[in-house]
């Protein structure tokens, strides 16, 4: 007997799919996932330990403002990483998280490679370091989160840690390990390395399946501009303010992590400047499991959390501008690292919560997208005002007070949550 027609919407209707909760897939998906995102996003949090090596050779081959020119190499990677993942989120719903990631990895790759032959030649390192790397970070980082809507969902929050944990472990030992690399091998050699462990994130891109049921990207035949950008997120008044307070907070946010080891460097010139790099790492590895676990309770407030963990990061960093002794760095660098991770961690299961899974992918894509400008322009000035100042004073300070700002914005979701 025939079934009638549009039975079977009426059945989907009844027994909507839901993630499984894990299975072996889905912890495999967990695994890939933090060891992209420890990948690309170590990469990038480490830069500092590039940094001083390539001021050093800039400064030899006689070139000007150095500080400026070397931050602004640092900061178009995370700018770019941000900005693109606006298109990330678009490539995931018309091809797949699979083959979105497997293109940011090849970019990855060769940006990394060609940086390797111009260490000496910075206008050329901005395109290679800066936007290629960039723009593969942004293709892999963003279907590395968002396909973990696709195996979890009760426990979402654990998993979007557990996986944004990865760059904070990377974060703890890449540091020293390029700093050991450097004088043995040269710059150039180091990079070429890390082009080298590129491949991991294609091979791990594999992992990306779709379970059965899921309709990840299920209208993908004729592309068409406004159908793969997500209206109804606009419509959310909680995501729309979400859009703006973090772009604003972004402002300062990286400048610690770009700028610690030239901040060591200058105050504390006998201490070791990759020491509060690894503090921030494991601190933040330890942060991003615990927030993100702490948040899957139902009573828990997610924008609240990230709004607490965004203004302690503005008090912090304001307070490394005149934190001795050395001592005083250590314990700020281990809560700028603890709520790093509640920031982290936060970030995709708040794209949920305001967005829904259908909406999360570009939701998350927007927010970063919008953050690009904030991420490059942030460090780039921080590393101007030292070469005006001659001293780390003024950008520190000057970093957390948009971060105070964008924290003190987030009570205007609350009140929308308050008044609908």
């Amino acid at each position: 007997m025939e079934t009638p027609a549009g039975s079977t919407e009426v059945l989907q209707a009844q027994s909507p799919w839901t993630p499984a909760e894990g299975g072996f897939k889905g912890w495999l998906t967990v695994a890939a996932s933090f060891v992209i995102q420890g990948l690309i996003l170590g990469i990038n949090f480490s830069y500092s330990v590039i940094y001083v090596e390539l001021q050093r050779i800039l400064d030899k081959d006689g070139v000007a403002e150095t500080s400026y020119k070397t931050s602004l190499v640092g900061s178009l990677s995370l700018g770019t990483t941000f900005a693109f993942s606006i298109l990330a989120g678009i490539l995931n719903d018309l091809f797949s998280y699979r083959t979105t990631t497997i293109i940011g990895g090849c970019f990855c790759l060769v940006g990394m490679f060609s940086s390797s032959f111009l260490i000496h030649y910075v206008e050329a390192l901005y395109f290679t370091y800066g936007i290629l790397f960039g723009i593969g970070a942004a293709l892999c980082f963003n279907p590395s989160l968002v396909v973990l809507g696709l195996h979890f969902k009760k426990r979402i929050g654990l998993v979007c840690g557990i996986v944004s944990a990865g760059s904070s472990i990377f974060t703890f030992w890449l540091p020293p390990a390029l700093g050991a690399m450097i004088p043995a091998i040269g710059l150039d050699w180091t990079l070429r390395v890390v082009s080298f462990l590129m491949i991991l994130i294609i091979v791990a891109s594999f992992t990306f399946n779709v379970p059965d049921g899921a309709n990840e990207g299920s209208e993908r035949k004729k592309f068409e501009l406004s159908k793969f950008l997500n209206k109804e997120n606009w419509k959310r008044k909680k995501f729309v303010i979400w859009t703006i307070c973090i772009p604003i907070a972004l402002f300062g946010y990286f400048v610690p992590f770009v700028h610690m080891m030239k901040f060591i460097s200058v105050n504390f010139p006998s201490e070791d400047g990759k020491i509060p790099l690894m503090c921030i790492g494991i601190a933040s590895a330890v942060g991003r499991v615990a927030f993100g676990f702490i948040s899957d309770y139902d009573r828990i407030n997610r924008v609240m959390l990230q709004q607490f963990a965004i203004f302690s990061i503005g008090v912090l960093t304001m307070l490394l501008a005149a934190a001795n002794p050395w001592v005083y760095i250590i314990l700020i660098a281990l809560g700028i690292g603890i709520f790093d991770g509640c920031y982290f961690s936060m970030i995709g299961p708040i794209a949920f919560d305001l967005c829904g899974p259908k909406g999360a992918s570009q939701a998350i894509g927007f927010v970063s997208g919008l953050s690009a400008f904030s991420v490059t322009l942030g460090p780039t000035i921080a590393g101007k005002l030292f070469e005006m100042y001659n001293s780390y004073t003024v950008p520190f300070l000057v970093a957390g007070a948009p971060l105070i700002l964008g924290a003190c914005g987030m009570f205007t979701i609350i009140l929308v949550c308050w008044l609908y």
